[in-house]
């Protein structure tokens, strides 16, 4: 049974799992273009991070941002650092993480969110999830600018 609960960035085996995470954008972005975060910064103020584990073996994370929307403006977050470990890929570790982001990020009274992910076939199946999901792509929120190598998605929450 996978098992999808709050978790700590800094874990030794979560930090291995983003550490191939951090490769593998290096790997098919150029340095300008990958917006990846690393343990200590998704253990800072305004994230919440998930992990997927069976047992105690961790498959898969990802973790809620909230932005910064000004007053009386919606609350909004952005989607940081999912991630499957590859020998889990095809169980439905994302589906999972992703559902169970959604649903935290509505019982928080976030109203929209976001993501960025590369536009590189590396990150098709990423892609897919998102619309599946009822993600749209959509122009360059928060600090980021266009760049050829991300498209940027959002989804409002009812």
């Amino acid at each position: 049974m996978i098992r999808i609960e709050r978790d700590d960035p800094g874990r030794l085996d979560v930090q291995k799992l983003l550490g191939e995470h951090l490769a593998d954008m290096y790997a098919t972005s150029p340095p300008e273009s990958v917006h990846a975060l690393d343990h200590e910064s998704l253990s800072g103020p305004g994230m919440t991070f998930w992990t997927a584990r069976q047992d105690s073996e961790v498959l898969g994370c990802c973790a809620l941002k909230q932005l910064d929307a000004g007053p009386g403006k919606e609350k909004q977050g952005e989607i940081k650092s999912m991630r499957t470990a590859a020998h889990a890929r095809g169980r439905g570790v994302a589906t999972g993480l992703l559902e169970h982001l959604l649903a935290e990020a509505r019982r928080s009274g976030y109203e929209q969110l976001f993501l960025e992910t590369g536009s590189q076939e590396f990150f098709a199946p990423a892609r897919r999830l998102y619309q599946r999901h009822g993600f749209v792509d959509c122009p360059p929120f928060g600090t980021y600018v266009p760049d050829p190598n991300s498209i940027f998605m959002t989804r409002v929450l009812p």
